[in-house]
């Protein structure tokens, strides 16, 4: 496996947040990716008000598409649409944030237990492959880069695994969670923590250890919880 561009990765998790949602108009699908992807790599902060009529103007389009774009941000928890008030960024809440985490933790310890025992060599070092480009991005300090190939190389394993119900659980944790994590990778220091723990992981894949590869995973996840706990941001 080779490593996927950003914009690759960006339109694969918006394409996952899409499904279901086929009767949408592709200007509606168009706001949504510029409003989903400002808010998860936090150029849109919580309480940042949506001016539906700027949307309109720049996408040259009427209010409809617009509104369906707004409907689609508040499915996934990223806005919220008060009657009869502008549109806003949704609040981050501390509590969701650590139950989200907690979700993570469990699933992913599972998928690193699955991955050991069906993925094949030669899979694991396609896993060693995208380590190494965040090897580079941590290196670089790129946290758009760095995020966005994280979130590759964890759907890779999650392929690994093998477990269809158990990747469609994850992706149901929506794009919430993609916020918190860009959040947390975001804070100082993370990045250099979070390529060694990646490092660790994939080394506990080649060795075949199931329960150290599980006790990394859940140990990852829940280090960028407690980054953002720490960081007093939420």
């Amino acid at each position: 496996m080779t490593e996927a561009g950003v914009e690759d990765l960006r339109k694969e998790l918006l394409f996952s947040a899409l499904r279901g949602s086929d009767g949408d108009s592709s200007l509606a699908v168009a706001i949504f990716r510029e409003l989903a992807i400002s808010i998860v790599e936090g150029r849109l902060r919580p309480g940042h008000e949506v001016n539906s009529a700027e949307l309109a103007r720049r996408f040259s389009t009427s209010r409809t598409p617009v509104r369906e774009a707004l409907l689609l941000l508040e499915r996934e928890s990223l806005v919220i649409v008060p009657p009869r008030r502008r549109p806003y960024v949704s609040p981050v809440d501390m509590r969701q944030v650590r139950e989200i985490y907690e979700i993570r933790g469990s699933l992913y310890g599972l998928v690193s237990e699955l991955v050991v025992a069906r993925a094949t060599d030669e899979e694991i070092a396609g896993l060693r492959t995208w380590q190494k480009v965040l090897a580079d991005d941590a290196e670089r300090g790129d946290v758009h880069a760095y995020f966005w190939h994280n979130v590759g190389f964890r759907n890779a394993e999650a392929s690994l695994s093998q477990n269809g119900e158990l990747q469609r659980r994850l992706s149901s944790l929506g794009l919430q969670m993609h916020r918190f994590r860009h959040l947390s990778l975001s804070l100082p220091g993370r990045l250099l923590h979070s390529v060694a723990d990646h490092e660790r992981l994939v080394n506990a894949y080649a060795d075949r250890d199931a329960p150290l590869a599980s006790a990394v995973s859940r140990s990852l996840v829940l280090r960028g919880l407690r980054a953002i706990e720490r960081s007093g941001q939420v």
